[in-house]
């Protein structure tokens, strides 16, 4: 990419200090950019997100901005997110002047506020959207795509996310998540299966995530039975606590017996399909799904719901299984597919290794979003992106 040039700082938004899918994502934007530019990254808190963006070349801001969660859509919430952008609309503005930023990325739609900051500052702003919001109510949506207005350029991650979006969609160009392959070569799923079976689900513990459907779907494997283990990698967002109280309720006594393994939050995803046989992903809502290329590039056969992006990455019987989602025996019937031939589950998930890597490389996605940021300032800048919404 050549030197730098001088002042040439972009400023990327980001509403998480933690390190799930849409957190490495933003990983991956920063070492694109950073070859050619200066990158300042906002986080709203200190958290494990932070050292790996410096690892990454990136410089860490901390700046609190209020982060839209279903928690402020009530009256008092709203009173609070207006007193909250009140006090964080300035500092983001003075961010933005103080670090010359000739770009603004905001990553994500829930944090809207940087996109007012960078058109006061007269930033040109690209917001790179992760969500897919297609079951709201009409007015919501319209309140969550209103401050893409803002925005020069749209960036989604799927069609799925695209055609949420509604009308601002239309304008959108797609940029299908690049995911690292793993740095060492992966443990070789077992040739022959021994009791128990082992099945994860890597993500956020989440209604979203379909994690209680995972913990019925194993239930109802060893009613079948089938002796398998399942491990849920991950832990809650703050006040989602009530969920993994819920559970540990429904999973009873196979919490108890470790049939149910609640494995906590882990900053890398190798390790825990390592330890599998089987990945799933059970989402109700998945813009995309980096956890479902993950484990296909960690060889691991995959079972996905076939909802929003996983359709995008997933094709039933080529490089996983689909099945309904928000439908726990549909999972387990799904899980049982691959136990009862694991020959031909292996000889999938080889398909699934090579077609992952040549559809959601690290290189492609580098490449296409240094064109997106190059042309928020270089009006003679040529997109190479060939994945269009339109």
């Amino acid at each position: 990419m050549g030197e730098r040039e001088p002042g040439s700082t972009v400023v990327l938004a980001h509403p998480s200090p933690d390190l799930y899918g849409s957190d490495r994502m933003l990983v991956e934007s920063v070492r694109a950019l950073v070859p050619a530019r200066r990158v300042v990254v906002a986080l709203p808190a200190d958290g494990p997100l932070s050292p790996v963006l410096r690892d990454a070349g990136a410089e860490v801001v901390i700046l609190p901005v209020p982060v839209l969660r279903k928690a402020y859509m009530t009256p008092v919430g709203l009173v609070r997110l207006a007193f909250a952008a009140a006090r964080a609309l300035p500092k983001a503005w003075r961010l933005l002047r103080r670090t010359r930023a000739e770009a603004l990325y905001v990553n994500t739609v829930t944090i809207p506020l940087w996109l007012v900051a960078g058109r006061l500052a007269r930033v040109p702003s690209l917001c790179h959207v992760h969500e897919a919001e297609d079951d709201v109510p009409g007015p919501v949506r319209a309140a969550l795509g209103a401050p893409l207005r803002l925005a020069r350029t749209i960036v989604v991650n799927s069609r799925a996310s695209a055609a949420a979006l509604g009308g601002p969609g239309r304008r959108s160009e797609i940029i299908y998540n690049g995911v690292d392959e793993p740095p060492d070569e992966p443990a070789e799923p077992r040739a022959e299966l021994a009791p128990p079976v082992r099945i994860a689900l890597v993500g956020r513990l989440s209604p979203r995530k379909g994690s209680d459907i995972a913990v019925k779907a194993a239930g109802l494997l060893r009613a079948r039975g089938y002796d398998a283990t399942l491990t849920l990698v991950g832990s809650v967002f703050p006040g989602y606590e009530w969920f993994e109280e819920e559970l540990r309720e429904l999973a009873g006594d196979a919490l108890r017996d470790g049939n149910v393994v609640l494995a906590g939050f882990r900053s890398s995803v190798w390790e825990s399909f390592a330890e599998a046989d089987i990945a799933i992903v059970p989402s109700r809502v998945e813009p995309f799904g980096n956890v479902a290329v993950e484990a296909m590039l960690a060889g691991r056969p995959v079972v996905a719901a076939a909802t929003q992006g996983l359709v995008e990455i997933v094709i039933d019987g080529e490089n996983g299984v689909r099945v309904a989602p928000d439908d726990p025996e549909a999972l387990a019937d799904g899980i049982a597919r691959l136990l009862d031939d694991w020959d031909g589950a292996l000889a999938m998930a080889k398909r699934a290794r090579a077609d992952a890597a040549r559809r959601f490389g690290r290189d492609r996605y580098h490449r296409e979003l240094r064109e997106a940021v190059r042309a928020l300032t270089d009006p003679d800048a040529v997109s190479v992106r060939t994945q269009s919404t339109r």
